[in-house]
């Protein structure tokens, strides 16, 4: 019998997920709702073949006698072991000294629970949406305005000639093909995702996590220490971002100029910041708090701490479905390069490919000659280009240089994550943390802990699977009664500005392989922001505040030095891989500008030292980490950067 056959990987998946989620109360186990085979899909689709043969090794050895024993349920089989036996072993994976062990424990529980609260039954609905308070999805909008952007077909071999290839069409490929193709030169975009809008978005949970994300949202780190979200559809990150919009602060700017990219610290820049600003149309006018953030800003104000609005690039937004947006924004209100900066290419000529990947650049004798990409049916397209603008993100940016044959040893390093850890308060009142505007109140009283570092706090809208993903697991019965408490919660994050730096290495593959980890430095800032998220928290009323570690840590305020036990517990559970739930939104810094090779991956102008015309204008670009959610700044450094590209090609094309 084949050791790894798919029979003894789904019976030994299914084990897992329904130790997870057994169910109870007449609601279904994990297996009855289609969770193993749902997690066999996501794997099958997303991961690399490396991690999937990791995972089929893993849950093939699970059902031995050696492996259950090592778990400490003695010499037997998982599948003969009770509930409870098989819980102890769970845990026993989750508190292991190995970091790899954790890692396993920590992709098994996050995607097993996480599911387990999105699928729906036959009816439509999960049956634990009922008992949680959660509506469900709000469905399709019934009269959606028509999609702009017609993409151009391809259905054969193809190549295309133009003057400018750009990969990638989020927040810096969507603006750069709109300068340049403004300029009159002739553009292509090289989309890997397909092209939804308003229509399409139904607010569903497992429906947005795996059309509209980067891996279906299952991507981490290598050892599972941050979880890694990023857009995989027209428009990239700016279809499912928050819409905060914060421009560069004038700190950071001064220091990335010190990096040696001066043009950041410029009129020049600042011209570049307002024109984006403006294209966005960014303000506060709608940014009215939710229940959520009502109750957050009263803790700040309790506390005499800084809280202000929300700058977002929204227009016409609707607070009734916002809270839904991560999973596509139902209103057609969120401003996204789908409904501005491509919108602008394409009426300027630009042809759009979706479903369509680039696999390398093509250089020759030091220059850009083009992509060659590949479409998802299979057929190839190579795009003869004068220069390449690459802007596919901060974790397939790196990997595509480096299957292009780029050398340079600063590419895939010095990665920044902004990593996020959260803090949540139990109250009295039910608060329904899914409704309402997306992010409308934020505080700078802890950004600048020490020489220019530190952290955000932000809430976010709180969906079952948001829950899921960042709540402890010591037990089912623990867990279940955990996510019933979701409507009478209030979530802060704590978006840390990292002075870790991580690497994207490219595997045999060629694909990317993500590795970071959290410096004492910034552990320390972490803590001070589970402090301060826990004391806005007491402020506002919280009867119980718990963390995002592995194990129980909580504490009720009130009770003598409740908070410093609180703080004591975070530490003895640890702060490193499975051991606390961090995940990033922000992935910057693995192709980055610079005024040497020795120190970048790219000149000041986001060209590599590599080669000639191929340039970067992604957030892979920034010297270091905003500080600030990125999306203004990867777009206003794509504008500079476009700008001055067209001005080089504009004249030798005429």
């Amino acid at each position: 019998m084949n050791p790894t056959s798919p029979a003894r990987v789904r019976r030994s998946l299914a084990q897992i997920c329904d130790t997870f989620v057994p169910g109870s109360h007449g609601r279904p186990s994990a297996g009855q709702l289609g969770v193993p085979d749902a997690f066999l899909e996501v794997a099958a689709t997303n991961l690399r073949s490396a991690e999937r043969r990791q995972l089929e090794v893993l849950l093939s050895l699970w059902d031995t006698r050696a492996l259950t024993a090592a778990g400490g349920g003695g010499f037997r089989r998982f599948r003969d072991l009770s509930q409870g036996e098989r819980e102890a072993v769970l845990v026993s994976w989750c508190d292991s000294r190995l970091a790899p062990r954790r890692a396993a424990f920590q992709a098994l529980r996050k995607a097993a629970t996480a599911l387990a609260y999105m699928l729906p039954a036959s009816d439509g609905r999960n049956p634990a949406w009922d008992a949680m308070g959660y509506p469900g999805p709000p469905g399709r909008t019934a009269d959606p305005a028509p999609k702009e952007i017609q993409p151009h077909v391809v259905d054969r071999e193809t190549t295309l000639d133009c003057d400018v290839c750009v990969v990638g069409s989020g927040a810096g490929g969507g603006t750069a093909a709109a300068v340049l193709a403004d300029t009159g030169l002739d553009v292509v975009v090289v989309e890997a995702g397909d092209y939804l809008d308003d229509g399409d978005f139904h607010g569903s949970e497992v429906e947005g996590y795996s059309r509209l994300y980067l891996g279906a949202a299952a991507l981490a780190t290598a050892d599972q220490s941050v979880g890694l979200y990023a857009g995989a559809c027209l428009g990239g990150g700016t279809v499912v971002n928050f819409t905060t919009a914060f421009r560069t602060p004038d700190e950071i700017r001064a220091e990335w100029a010190g990096h040696g990219v001066g043009a950041l610290a410029s009129d020049d820049y600042t011209a570049s910041l307002d024109a984006v600003w403006d294209r966005l149309g960014v303000t506060t006018d709608h940014s009215r708090p939710s229940r959520r953030e009502q109750v957050m800003e009263q803790g700040l104000d309790a506390l005499g701490w800084h809280a202000d609005r929300m700058p977002r690039n929204v227009s016409g937004c609707d607070e009734a479905v916002c809270g839904f947006s991560p999973f596509g924004c139902l209103a057609g209100a969120k401003q996204s390069t789908t409904k501005t900066w491509l919108v602008d290419a394409w009426r300027r000529g630009a042809r759009i490919l979706v479903n369509t990947r680039a696999e390398r650049v093509m250089v020759e004798h030091g220059r850009a000659k083009g992509v060659r990409a590949r479409t998802r049916q299979g057929h190839q397209v190579t795009v003869r280009a004068r220069a390449v603008m690459v802007a596919a993100g901060a974790i397939h940016t790196p990997a595509l240089l480096r299957r292009s044959g780029l050398e340079n040893r600063n590419i895939g390093r010095h990665l920044r994550l902004h990593p996020v850890t959260g803090v949540a308060g139990v109250f009295e009142e039910e608060i329904r943390p899914w409704e309402g505007v997306m992010q409308a109140v934020y505080s700078d009283e802890l950004a600048d802990l020490h020489a220019g570092f530190g952290m955000k706090l932000e809430s976010a809208p709180f969906h079952p699977s948001v829950l899921a993903t960042y709540a402890p697991w010591r037990s089912a019965r623990q867990h279940e009664e955990l996510m019933g408490r979701l409507a009478h919660l209030v979530p802060i994050g704590l978006l840390l500005r990292d002075s870790s730096e991580g690497e994207v290495r490219t595997g045999r593959d060629g694909e990317p392989v993500v590795h970071y980890r959290l410096n004492d430095f910034d552990i320390g800032h972490v803590r001070t922001g589970l402090d301060g998220a826990a004391r806005v928290l007491e402020a506002a009323g919280a009867t119980s505040v718990f963390s995002a570690h592995k194990d129980w840590v909580t504490y009720q305020p009130g009770r003598g030095r409740a908070r410093e036990g609180f703080l004591e517990a975070a530490d003895r559970c640890g702060w490193g891989a499975g051991q606390c739930v961090f995940t990033s939104f922000h992935l910057m810094g693995s192709a980055r500008m610079g005024a040497s090779p020795s120190t970048s991956a790219c000149n000041p102008e986001g060209e590599t030292w590599d080669a000639r015309g191929v340039y970067v204008c992604d957030g892979s670009t920034f010297p270091s980490a905003s500080g600030v959610n990125p999306m203004v700044t990867i777009e206003a450094i794509a504008h500079l950067n476009a700008s001055r590209l067209a001005q080089v090609l504009a004249p030798a094309r005429s």
